[in-house]
């Protein structure tokens, strides 16, 4: 009776830590190389080691800040890439979309990665996480000369594979393949995709996740290092951001609908993205339990390139979709072996032009 009477007086606490919420930033220190209207460019090498591939990191890109990767300074995979060696080490931050970007195409964001890969002189280990993995994906396959290794993580490949659930809900709001829906809700936000959408739509997969969370926030309120955790997650996976309504659509219509990208038949800046033009050493990592993508959307991409059997590394978390990119396990048992192969193939350039 008496916890009960506690956590009575607890609510108002409670619902203060449910209801505040503050930016998400990173943590690793960097500077900003140059800024777009859709992207920054952030550098957080430690030194500049002549000859050493840089590492060139595409965040997911799902109405979320793209500090996912670069969490916390305990989780971090822009600290595991460093700690791993890749001294040179860069990351792609998305900027929402606003009326002036709404038309922004999937064109304009490769031209964007081809930027970064230019400013790193041409040539990088790139590593997509989710929606950054096939953009990484469609990139390497149209310049594979300018990808050493290609590495991601959660990124779905082949659309359709292992029966996700946002094929099912696709098929659902599209019966027959007409995206009207998709189409009146850009339409409705002024010609974006509100990042608030978005949101609600991962909420609406698990809706029990969502509860838990907030009931065990209640029950751990007298736990600082609790509280801190959750506000750091909070903060993070509450704070929107728009995404161009015309790069969203075209999303939708080529890759969720008609699983185009292994299909090949995708054209993008004028060429036919063809995965067999993959033969650079590849990394793929996938979460057991990942309810977005699962593993075998991911490990698809061995199927479709041409990289050798002996070049091609798989890793498979027990977690699921976000713990990919900031878990402690998958940083901690998965991210290193697979940044050794990258360092590996890095240092063997290196070798050869000595």
């Amino acid at each position: 009776m008496f916890r009960g009477t506690s956590r009575a007086m607890d609510i108002p606490r409670w619902l203060q830590l449910v209801m505040t919420r503050e930016r998400p930033t990173w943590t690793t220190p960097h500077e900003i190389v140059f800024e777009t209207p859709l992207a920054r460019l952030r550098d957080f090498s430690l030194r500049d080691e002549r000859g050493l591939v840089p590492t060139l990191v595409l965040p997911p890109q799902a109405g979320h800040d793209s500090c996912i990767v670069d969490y916390s300074p305990e989780q971090s995979q822009i600290g595991a890439i460093l700690d791993a060696g890749l001294t040179r080490a860069l990351s792609l931050d998305w900027i929402g979309a606003t009326r002036a970007t709404a038309n922004a195409s999937i064109d304009d964001y490769v031209e964007l990665v081809d930027r970064a890969v230019e400013h790193c002189g041409g040539r990088v280990n790139l590593i997509g996480d989710c929606q950054g993995g096939w953009l990484a994906t469609i990139y390497a396959a149209l310049y594979p000369e300018r990808i050493n290794t290609l590495t991601i993580a959660g990124a779905p490949i082949d659309f359709h594979a292992g029966e996700p659930v946002i094929h099912r809900v696709l098929r659902r709001l599209s019966p027959g393949g007409d995206l009207r829906f998709y189409e009146s809700l850009v339409a409705a936000d002024g010609g974006v995709l509100k990042g608030e959408r978005m949101l609600a739509g991962f909420i609406m997969i698990q809706p029990a996740a969502e509860i838990s969370r907030q009931l065990e926030l209640l029950a751990h309120l007298d736990d600082s290092a609790y509280v801190a955790r959750y506000r750091e997650f909070e903060d993070w996976f509450k704070h929107t951001q728009d995404i161009p309504g015309a790069f969203y659509l075209w999303v939708v219509q080529h890759l969720f609908r008609d699983n185009a990208l292994i299909g090949g038949s995708l054209e993008v800046r004028g060429g036919r993205v063809d995965l067999s033009n993959l033969e650079m050493p590849l990394n793929l990592l996938a979460g057991a339990a990942d309810h977005i993508t699962p593993p075998d959307q991911v490990f698809a991409l061995a199927s479709f390139a041409a990289t050798p059997a002996e070049h091609v590394f798989r890793r498979v978390s027990t977690g699921g979709h976000l713990g990919l990119f900031m878990g402690r396990e998958a940083l901690r048992e998965h991210w290193p072996p697979l940044l050794g192969e990258v360092l590996r193939h890095s240092k063997r350039r290196v070798r050869a032009t000595a």
